[in-house]
């Protein structure tokens, strides 16, 4: 049964993706660049990328990233400073959904034009911020240390609440975490995670010697978990969101200022997400264009 048909969910299906898109149909007008190239991009089909990128849990591992990304006081001096998350919430996030989607579904002519379109941004990006020690330290969006937190946070979240959702990875963590490491090099980074232990072990690095509350940590985090939805989609944000928090560290809680959520709402939203699949139809639009792309250069060698 196709419930994105139905007229009762059809305006659901619609709100969710202008939110996550910045278009009703989860079409902008990027999406087509997806379609160009000849080539399988970075990782393809079979990768592991596609499947947990592929997969409805990375609406949670979304609230998670951005959860993460505010225990540390330079990128979240640089979201506070730099950011339009108050003057449009979904405008940030359509634009963090569009180079996420390109990285992982489009060629690599495209991928690298993206990337040049965020490193383009990252370089006014800028400005000061006080670490774990009091000192007042000077920051840039491009500096490699600051790219791997932010790599790092996404990367873990995506995978966390993947595995904590109960969602399979063919391939394995590890096969994960080395293919997604290829997507920051464009941006700068040169050192990403291979493994899950490396990811791991740098994540403790950050934790130990440089995550910390802020003046702003407060009011972004609220941000996060209260966005401008009408009443039935924060009811269903909430829900993602408890789930998110619920696989957080109890040294990334305290630095937030969240409580401890039951592991009960990995299985309340694993049920719900299941729905929401049905509703919105299956593949989302940019992964149907990614597949027609490959079938056709499968198609161009198979008469060559």
């Amino acid at each position: 049964m196709n419930l994105s048909q139905f007229p009762l969910t059809k305006p659901l299906a619609n709100k969710f993706r202008e939110s996550v898109s910045g278009d009703k149909d989860g079409k902008p007008a990027w999406v087509q660049s997806i379609a160009e190239g000849d080539d399988e991009g970075y990782f393809g089909p079979e990768s592991a990328v596609w499947q947990v990128h592929g997969c409805i849990a990375t609406i949670v591992g979304g609230i998670r990233a951005l959860l993460l990304q505010a225990c540390h006081p330079a990128p979240l001096a640089g979201v506070a400073e730099h950011s339009r998350y108050e003057s449009d919430p979904l405008g940030r996030l359509a634009g963090t959904t569009r180079w996420l989607t390109i990285t992982t579904f489009a060629s690599t002519d495209v991928i690298l034009r993206e990337a040049a379109r965020v490193n383009a941004m990252h370089s006014h990006v800028k400005g000061e911020y006080t670490n774990k020690s009091g000192e007042r330290l000077a920051y840039q969006a491009s500096d490699p240390r600051y790219l791997l937190w932010v790599h790092c946070a996404f990367t873990d979240s995506f995978l966390a609440t993947h595995l904590a959702l109960g969602y399979p990875i063919d391939k394995g963590a590890d096969a994960y975490v080395s293919e997604w490491s290829k997507s920051a090099v464009a941006l700068g980074l040169k050192d990403a995670p291979q493994s899950v232990a490396e990811l791991n072990t740098v994540m403790d690095n950050f934790r130990k010697n440089e995550l910390k509350a802020d003046s702003k940590t407060e009011e972004v985090v609220r941000f996060i978990l209260n966005p401008p939805f009408g009443r039935a989609g924060l009811v269903f944000y909430r829900m993602l969101a408890n789930t998110a928090i619920s696989t957080l560290t109890p040294n990334e809680l305290q630095i937030l200022g969240l409580k401890p959520r039951s592991k009960k709402w990995r299985i309340i939203t694993r049920f719900f997400l299941q729905i929401f699949i049905a509703i919105l139809g299956g593949q989302s639009p940019s992964q149907k264009v990614a597949i027609e792309r490959c079938d056709r250069i499968k198609a161009k060698q198979s008469h060559q």
